[in-house]
């Protein structure tokens, strides 16, 4: 097992959505450094490290998967609760109100980001948990500790045999992606989210979902008493989410073109374009230097950038070396 030392990059949206290019390419910085640092470790070594991948190299060197705009789904929603965005914070804190879990101050702990082994991240909740932190699973009993549980069921996150050996009422927390909850009060539910609506299942400890509302839908909060989850949509009209899927947009067709401009079919919309020109002028220079470069192009305050180093543990898993274990932030000073 080897450990080394990782620039993280979080992106946290303060304002309403302005300018639609500058807010596009605002988003489009955290979704090229997702895909960027997802990379097997070994394709980015060929390459000369992390810091040093090309932009034209990128669409060679990453293989696109099911699970890539979940990654950055998950991430963005746990980041979003944890820097209280007004946009998020409060329909959260709604939802945990249904969930019975009474409190002010709305917290996340980012369990698992992948599920197929090419990028695991647990961040550490030794911060956050207390020996006292009961988590509520949404059937008769008592609550459970969880801070106890949590290394039982990380092992379970990645053997099947140690699933067994959770106990019954949360057999199937194993598949959180977030846990939620308040830390003034300490209670905590385990937390699903889907981009893909349809996805969504229950399991025994979870208690909370959390997709997209779809547009033009209704964004309420509700209750699925077949899946035994509370259902927290988040907002897409002229919100987060819809420059979000703008965002993926422009990177998925920027890259499906070979690092260059995508045809007016692929990319209809101009400002969704521009932003691809932006990408494509600086194609030459190492990805991490582009996120850096868009940052002057992107809307003034839509958001704020946050930098943290955090120790990345590989391990060995089959034939295959894969980034796990533990993803722990370490504070530094912000920009």
């Amino acid at each position: 097992m080897t450990e080394e030392q990782l620039q993280l990059r979080l992106e946290i949206q303060e304002n309403p959505v302005i300018d639609e290019v500058s807010a596009i390419t605002a988003v489009v910085r955290p979704v090229l450094a997702g895909i960027l640092y997802s990379l097997k470790q070994q394709v980015v070594n060929q390459a000369g490290g992390v810091l040093q991948v090309p932009l034209y190299m990128l669409p060679r060197l990453h293989r696109p998967g099911d699970g890539d705009i979940g990654i950055c789904f998950e991430y963005a929603v746990h980041d979003a609760i944890r820097e209280k965005n007004p946009l998020i914070q409060e329909r959260v804190h709604d939802a945990l109100k249904k969930c019975k879990v009474g409190g002010a101050a709305v917290q996340s702990i980012l369990f698992g980001a992948e599920k197929s082994g090419a990028l695991n991240l647990i961040q550490t909740a030794s911060d956050i948990l207390t020996p006292d932190s009961q988590l509520l699973y949404g059937a008769k009993g008592r609550p459970v500790k969880l801070k106890f549980h949590m290394s039982r069921i990380a092992t379970a996150f990645r053997q099947r045999a140690e699933r067994d050996a959770l106990p019954n009422s949360i057999s199937g927390l194993w598949k959180a992606d977030l846990f939620t909850g308040c830390t003034d009060t300490d209670y905590w539910v385990g937390t699903t989210l889907k981009i893909n609506k349809t996805q969504l299942e229950g399991a025994k400890g979870l208690r909370l979902g959390i997709i997209p509302a779809a547009e033009g839908e209704s964004d309420a909060i509700s209750y699925d008493n077949r899946k035994n989850l509370v259902i927290c949509p988040l907002p897409y009209d002229r919100s987060f989410m819809q420059v979000f899927y703008q965002a993926w947009e422009v990177v998925i067709q920027f890259l499906a073109a070979d690092a260059k401009v995508p045809t007016e079919a692929r990319l209809p919309r101009p400002p969704s374009r521009q932003v691809a020109r932006y990408l494509f002028d600086r194609r030459n220079f190492p990805v991490v230097d582009v996120i850096d470069a868009l940052g002057p192009l992107s809307q003034p305050d839509l958001l704020r950038t946050e930098e943290q180093k955090v120790k990345i543990v590989k391990t060995r898993e089959t034939d295959s070396e894969t980034t796990s274990a533990l993803f722990a932030p370490i504070p530094i000073q912000t920009k």
